[in-house]
C-alpha cells in the first residue's frame, strides 16, 4: 500500500469513525422524533433494531393532541421570555464585570477574581433552598422576578468574558482614549463589536441551561400562568395511563428553538470556546 493510498484510508477510517460516534450522540434524539410520529403502541416495537428509527405508520395525530391538552404556545413564550431577559441581563452585566477584571486596576481585584473563580465549583442545588427561602422573604414567588433575577450575576459568565477581553491588545484601547473615548465609549464603540464570538458562546451556553431548567420554576411558579414549557411538559406525566406519544411530541415541540438557535450560532460557539480557554 503507497503512502497516498494509506492516507486516503486513514481519512476514511477517522470520517467513518465520527459519522458513527456522531449517530450514537444523536441517536436518542432521532428515536425521540420517529417516536412522536408514531402510534403508540408502536414506540417500544423492535428497540433492538435500526427499525425502531423508522415511524412506521407515521401522522401528526401525538401533536394534535398536545395542543389540544395544554396552551403549547403559551408555555413555549413564557419560557423564551423569561430565558431571553435572564440572557440580555447576563450578557451586559457580566460582560462589564468581565471587562473590568480584565483590563483595570483597583485595589482587591485579585481577591475579587479569586472569589469569582472559588464559587464557580458551587452546583447551584447547593444553594437553591437560601435562594426560595429569599424569594419568598421578597414576596416573589410566582413572578417573573424569582424566575430571573437569581440568574443574572454568573462567575462562569464573567470568567468566560475576562478570559477572552484578556487578549483584546491595549494598544487599541489607548488609540480609542486618545481619540477621546471614556471607558463606556470605549467598551461599547471599540470591545463590544469585536467579541461576538464570546457573546454568542455565553448566549448558547444560558439559553440550553434556562431552556431546559425544570427544578427551579418548578419551586417558583405555583401557577399556571407563568409555566415554562418543561413544566408543561410534566403534565402528561400527571394522569393515567400516562401515554408516550404525546410525550415525544412534546418533547420535540421544545427542542426544537434550540436546534434553530445551535444551528444559527455554532460557528461562533466553536470560535468563543477556542478564544477562551484556560489562559494565564
Amino acid at each position: 500500500m503507497t503512502q497516498k493510498q494509506r492516507e486516503k484510508f486513514g481519512s476514511l477510517a477517522f470520517y467513518l469513525g465520527n459519522t458513527l460516534v456522531a449517530f450514537i450522540f444523536v441517536s436518542p434524539l432521532i428515536w425521540m422524533v420517529s417516536s412522536s410520529l408514531k402510534p403508540e403502541s408502536g414506540i417500544f416495537k423492535g428497540l433492538n433494531s435500526l427499525s425502531t428509527f423508522i415511524p412506521k405508520g407515521a401522522s401528526l395525530n401525538n401533536y394534535l393532541e398536545v395542543f389540544q391538552r395544554i396552551d403549547m404556545w403559551k408555555f413555549i413564550g413564557n419560557s423564551l421570555f423569561y430565558v431571553l431577559v435572564i440572557i440580555i441581563l447576563d450578557l451586559f452585566v457580566n460582560s462589564i464585570c468581565g471587562y473590568a477584571l480584565a483590563k483595570f486596576e483597583f485595589k482587591g481585584k485579585d481577591a475579587l477574581l479569586t472569589l469569582v473563580i472559588s464559587l464557580m465549583v458551587f452546583p447551584a442545588e447547593a444553594i437553591m433552598l437560601p435562594m426560595y427561602r429569599e424569594m419568598a422573604d421578597l414576596g416573589w414567588i410566582n413572578t417573573w422576578a424569582s424566575l430571573i433575577v437569581p440568574f443574572v450575576a454568573k462567575c462562569f459568565s464573567i470568567y468566560m468574558f475576562r478570559q477572552f477581553f484578556m487578549d483584546v491588545p491595549n494598544d487599541l484601547l489607548e488609540a480609542a482614549s486618545i481619540d477621546g473615548c471614556g471607558p463606556v465609549k470605549t467598551f461599547f464603540s471599540v470591545v463590544f463589536p469585536i467579541s461576538g464570538t464570546v457573546y454568542a458562546t455565553i448566549f448558547i451556553l444560558d439559553f440550553v441551561a434556562h431552556w431546559n431548567d425544570f427544578m427551579w420554576p418548578l419551586l417558583v411558579v405555583t401557577g399556571e400562568e407563568k409555566r415554562t414549557v418543561q413544566l408543561a411538559i410534566q403534565t402528561f406525566f400527571g394522569s393515567k395511563p400516562i401515554n408516550y406519544g404525546p410525550i415525544m411530541a412534546s418533547l420535540t415541540i421544545s427542542a426544537i428553538p434550540m436546534l434553530i438557535m445551535f444551528l444559527f450560532l455554532q460557528k461562533y460557539y466553536v470560535e468563543g470556546i477556542a478564544s477562551t480557554g484556560i489562559k494565564g
